[in-house]
This record gives structure tokens, C-alpha cells and sequence, in this order.
């Protein structure tokens, strides 16, 4: 009843593994029990309860009747391109699935298949054990005072791009679920297409609890959003990465390149910038409309010139080009 084990292991750990065994035998039933026990002792007074899944991250290791779950013959083909005319900088090493420089493996297709059939097993456990909490929460006698958000800090490549994990600036990475739910709320179940960013969630509770406004925050509150789903907050939200990936790990413990991205309604747009003297060694552009999995790079392209140009000004406006 366990998978092949993946290409390598992750934290000593097997990357993949699929035991016949209860959700409390690995770490985020662990988490989800806690959470309820918590809930239990807390609910009865005003509480801020933070509970942190690991899944669907690496390594892809659930209980069997997860992976049940999926034909693996059946899951979405993967596409590895690396989308035309991308520089070599947008892309990272994967070093958190495929080893250290010098330790790199490369991967067999039935890896591949494998890795990505494990993903899908963790988004299951993981969803599973957040309905445990949310259960707890409805059993709480709470639930209708109490606001809900869940969200993820960072999305996660499985193979696309010929990338895997985190630490790009491309959508896959740069846009993680968020959902927020409120006590009777009209727009319950609804989605929304407004830009927004993490650092908005703190400004939003606190606009929710109806507490005093904080000077000084760079998020803004997504309240007028719940209300009205076509509502806009803001004109664009703004991510960076680093090069190399993890910096902090190389001998120098600074980076070599900042890759500084913004996001429009309409546009993705990044500077790759060296970090010591803050000049631009390379651009990226993707269409949203146009290629929405970002295949190519239309950097420069005279059609979307007016889109470029709006997007440079937001992006140096939040990240003037600076030598550090």
C-alpha cells in the first residue's frame, strides 16, 4: 500500500507515499485534530484561530484513500513547455523537488505522472481535513458570528513551465486560492475577478470586526469586494522573487537578480533587475486574454504597447529601479 517513493526524498521523507493508514498518521490530520480541540476550548470568548496545513506542498505523501480518488491515466496532461521567448532568469532550478545543484535528478515520465497524482491526493487530504474544522465550527454554535478565510501564501508548479514548487513569477506561482467567507453574507459562493494581494487580509478583518482603521498599512480592506463582487480595490497587485531562488543559502547571502512582477486586469509584467546596480536585464509580458497559461512572452509586441506602457508605470511606481 505505498507509492514508488518519487525520484528523491523530501525533509527525509519519501517524496511520494500512499499508506493505508488514518488521517492522524500524518501531519495535517494531526493539525485538523488540534484545530477542533482548540475550537473547543475557545469558542465561548472572542479568539483568532490560525490553522496551518502544509498540503498540498510537498512531500506527496496521504493516506491511500486519497490517491484512491484519482485515475491517474485520467488527470490532466501536462504541458512542460517553457512558454516562447521567456528569459532564462524567469525560471528556477526546482531544487525543492529535483535535489541540489549537483544532486539534480531527472525525472521518468511515470515520476512525473506520479508526482502530479500525488498532488491532486494532497489537495483532497488537505480539503478533508479543513472540512473537520469547519464541521467543529458549525457544531460551535459560533459559525454565525465568526468570519472565515482560507488561503494559501504561495501557488506551486507541478511540472508546468518545466518547473516544480515555488519561487517564480508566474501565475502558477503568483496566485493562490483566497476565499473569505462572512456570516450571512448576500454574496456567499460568489466570485470575483478584482486583483488583489495578501497583504490585504489584515486591513479586511479588521474592517469586518469593525475595529478603529491602522495607519500606516499597504493593504487595503476587500470589504467593498464582499459586498459587490465587481467592485476594484486596486489597480494591480505586485509580487517578487529573487535569483537565485534561495539566496540566503549561497555563499554570497544576497541575491544576484530581483524579479519584480506586476499583475494588471489585463496583463502580467516583470522586470528582472540586476541587484547591485538595479538595471533591467530582462522583461516579461503575458497576456491574460490571450494566452491565459502565459506560453508566450509578448514583451515589446506593438498590439499590447499600451498595456506595456500602463503596466511599467504601475510597477516603478511600487519598485523604483534602485542600486543596492
Amino acid at each position: 500500500n505505498q507509492a514508488t517513493g518519487g525520484p528523491r526524498k523530501y525533509l527525509n521523507v519519501f517524496m511520494c507515499e500512499s499508506r493505508d493508514v488514518p488521517d492522524e498518521a500524518y501531519y495535517d490530520g494531526r493539525v485538523a485534530a488540534e484545530a477542533v480541540r482548540v475550537l473547543g476550548e475557545v469558542k465561548d470568548q472572542p479568539f483568532f484561530l490560525a490553522v496551518g496545513f502544509w498540503k498540498p506542498h510537498a512531500p506527496f505523501n496521504a493516506p491511500k484513500k486519497y490517491w484512491d480518488l484519482y485515475d491517474r491515466a485520467k488527470l490532466p496532461p501536462l504541458d512542460p513547455r517553457r512558454p516562447v521567448g521567456a528569459p532564462d532568469i524567469a525560471f528556477h532550478d526546482s531544487r525543492e523537488i529535483l535535489g541540489l545543484p549537483g544532486e539534480r535528478v531527472t525525472l521518468t515520465p511515470a515520476q512525473e505522472a506520479e508526482m502530479r497524482h500525488g498532488y491532486f491526493a494532497n489537495i483532497s487530504y488537505m480539503d478533508a481535513q479543513l472540512g473537520k474544522v469547519l464541521d467543529a465550527l458549525d457544531r460551535s454554535g459560533v459559525a454565525d458570528r465568526t468570519i472565515v478565510v482560507f488561503v494559501g501564501d504561495h501557488g506551486y508548479h507541478i511540472g508546468e513551465h518545466t518547473q516544480w514548487g515555488k519561487t517564480s513569477n508566474f501565475e502558477f506561482d503568483a496566485r493562490p486560492p483566497l476565499f473569505i467567507a462572512t456570516p450571512r453574507s448576500a454574496q456567499a459562493g460568489k466570485r470575483t475577478s478584482s486583483l488583489v494581494e495578501l497583504i490585504d487580509l489584515f486591513p479586511t478583518l479588521v474592517d469586518l470586526c469593525g475595529l478603529p482603521a491602522v495607519a500606516g498599512l499597504e493593504g487595503t480592506s476587500l470589504a467593498p469586494v464582499l459586498r459587490n463582487p465587481a467592485a476594484t480595490v486596486k489597480p494591480a497587485a505586485f509580487t517578487q522573487h529573487p535569483r537565485p531562488g534561495y539566496y540566503d543559502r549561497e555563499p554570497e547571502k544576497v541575491p544576484k537578480a530581483m524579479g519584480c512582477s506586476v499583475r494588471t486586469a489585463r496583463v502580467r509584467y516583470t522586470e528582472w533587475r540586476d541587484w547591485k546596480t538595479g538595471e533591467v536585464v530582462a522583461r516579461e509580458l503575458y497576456v491574460d486574454a490571450d494566452e491565459p497559461a502565459e506560453t508566450r512572452n509578448r514583451i515589446d509586441d506593438p498590439e499590447f504597447a499600451g498595456a506595456q506602457r500602463e503596466a511599467e508605470t504601475l510597477l516603478r511606481a511600487r519598485f523604483p529601479k534602485q542600486a543596492h
